[in-house]
């Protein structure tokens, strides 16, 4: 059996593997991208072990691919965000995620669609907006849930969430106005 130290191994592919090489480090990776940053919604989104997802963070954060920072308010918890390392693994999680809808599709479709924020277009196997032609970092692209996205998903309930805050901002705009008349 592969056991998990690649230190005899002198190769640039090794040494990614010294970093992100179990499955539950690129699945973080890819959760935190699509906008899970506190650990409760990672350890329910995953379905991992606490411990296990604790000691994966831990890593993360240990090779600088992530961060933690305490939130504002209630008791003492973390919010994950990834570091400029981290952001740089976007090239490698689109590719498994193209490779994976071409080879092995969620029933439905893609879970996710990656879309150029500047002009709404797709982006195509090499990172490329479809539409106007140009080569996309992270920064400039965003996941949408796709045909396949499960209801669940976390895409789907962030547009829920944003959804129901948005309905409740016109609640209280219509409130506002209806005691000023």
């Amino acid at each position: 059996m592969l056991g998990n130290d690649y230190k005899t191994q002198t190769c640039s592919i090794a040494g990614a593997l010294e970093v992100v090489g179990e499955r539950w480090s690129l699945l973080i990776v890819r959760d935190v991208f699509l906008g899970l940053r506190r650990f409760d919604q990672l350890q329910a989104n995953l379905g991992i072990a606490r411990n296990v997802l604790q000691a994966r963070l831990e890593r993360l954060i240990e090779q600088a691919c992530s961060s933690a920072a305490a939130t504002r308010t209630g008791p003492p918890r973390y919010e994950y965000r990834l570091t400029e390392k981290g952001i740089d693994l976007w090239p490698i999680v689109v590719s498994l995620m193209q490779w994976g809808d071409r080879h092995t599709p969620p029933p439905g479709g893609p879970a996710v669609v990656l879309e150029h924020r500047g002009c709404g277009g797709r982006v195509d196997e090499h990172r490329i907006c479809e539409k106007c032609g140009k080569p996309l970092s992270a920064r400039e692209a965003r996941g949408l849930p796709g045909p396949g996205a499960a209801p669940e998903h976390p895409l789907l309930l962030r547009r829920e969430r944003e959804a129901a805050a948005a309905a409740g901002a016109r609640q209280g705009d219509a409130a506002a106005q209806a005691s000023a008349a």
